[in-house]
C-alpha cells in the first residue's frame, strides 16, 4: 500500500506521513523546502517503508502535475491520496488585494484538484483507492478575518463532494475532514494551554480509522473541534 501526502513536513501532514509510515504505507511526500523533506524521510527510517520526496510548490500548477508524473512513475499509482497543503492568510474580503485570494485558491483548491484529477483517473481504472481531503471547520462556517480561506475552503468541500459522487461507482471512496482550531505552526505564540486544541495526531488516527473501515461504508465528512476554545 502506498499515500501521497501534500505539505507532508508540518503539522497535520507530518502527523498523518508519521501515523501512515509507522502502519506499513510507502509514502510519497511533497512539501516547498528540501531540507525539511529529506530531514523528515530520515527520521522516518526506523519504520523501513520506501519514502519519495519531491520539493513543490502546490500553488503552481506544473509543479503539481511534475509531482504526480514523478510518483506515478516510481509508485505506479495510489491507494491512498492524502489533499493536505494549505495555506491561511487573514484579513477583511473587502479590504485585502485581490491576490490574496488567489494565493490562497491556488494552494487550497487548486492543487487538490489537480491531484484528485491525476490520481483519481488511476483509481478509476483500479476500481480501488481513497482520496482524503483536508478542509476545515471554515468549510462551513465563516471564520472572522478570513473571508477568502473560508471560500476557498468552502469550494474544497464541494469539490470534495463532487469527486465522492462521481467515483463512488467506481469502489473509489472520498472523505473530506474538517478540523477546527489545530495546533500546529500557525497557532505559534500563542497564551492558549496545547491541550485546548484538536492535537495534529488526532486527525492522523481518525484518517487511518477511517482507512480501516469495512470496503462497503464511506466516510463522507468527519468534523473534530476543540472541546472547550
Amino acid at each position: 500500500m502506498n499515500a501521497i501526502i501534500t505539505g507532508a513536513t508540518r503539522g497535520i501532514g507530518k502527523a498523518i506521513a508519521v501515523k501512515l509510515a509507522e502502519s506499513g504505507y510507502d509514502l510519497a511526500l511533497c512539501s516547498r523546502n528540501e531540507n525539511e523533506l529529506k530531514d523528515f524521510a530520515a527520521s522516518l527510517s526506523y519504520t523501513g517503508v520506501q519514502i519519495l520526496t519531491y520539493r513543490a510548490d502546490c500553488g503552481v500548477r506544473e509543479e503539481v502535475y511534475a509531482f504526480c508524473e514523478t510518483v506515478y512513475e516510481q509508485m505506479r499509482g495510489a491507494d491512498v491520496l492524502v489533499n493536505n497543503a494549505g495555506v491561511f492568510l487573514t484579513g477583511s474580503l473587502l479590504d485585502e488585494a485581490d491576490d490574496q485570494l488567489h494565493k490562497q485558491l491556488n494552494v487550497n483548491l487548486n492543487a487538490a484538484y489537480y491531484m484528485s484529477k491525476f490520481f483519481g483517473k488511476k483509481m478509476r481504472e483500479r476500481q480501488s483507492g481513497h482520496i482524503f481531503n483536508i478542509c476545515s471547520v471554515a468549510s462551513k462556517v465563516v471564520v472572522e478575518n478570513a473571508g477568502s480561506y473560508s471560500v476557498t475552503k468552502a469550494a474544497l468541500l464541494s469539490l470534495n463532494d463532487v469527486l465522492r459522487q462521481e467515483l463512488s461507482k467506481y469502489n473509489v471512496k472520498v472523505t473530506a475532514i474538517l478540523p477546527g482550531s489545530t495546533l500546529t505552526s500557525s497557532w505559534e505564540g500563542t497564551e492558549i494551554p496545547a491541550e485546548r486544541f484538536v492535537q495534529p495526531e488526532d486527525i492522523a488516527h481518525t484518517l487511518y480509522t477511517i482507512l480501516n473501515l469495512s470496503t462497503g461504508v464511506n466516510v463522507d465528512e468527519v468534523v473534530l473541534k476543540p472541546l472547550q476554545f
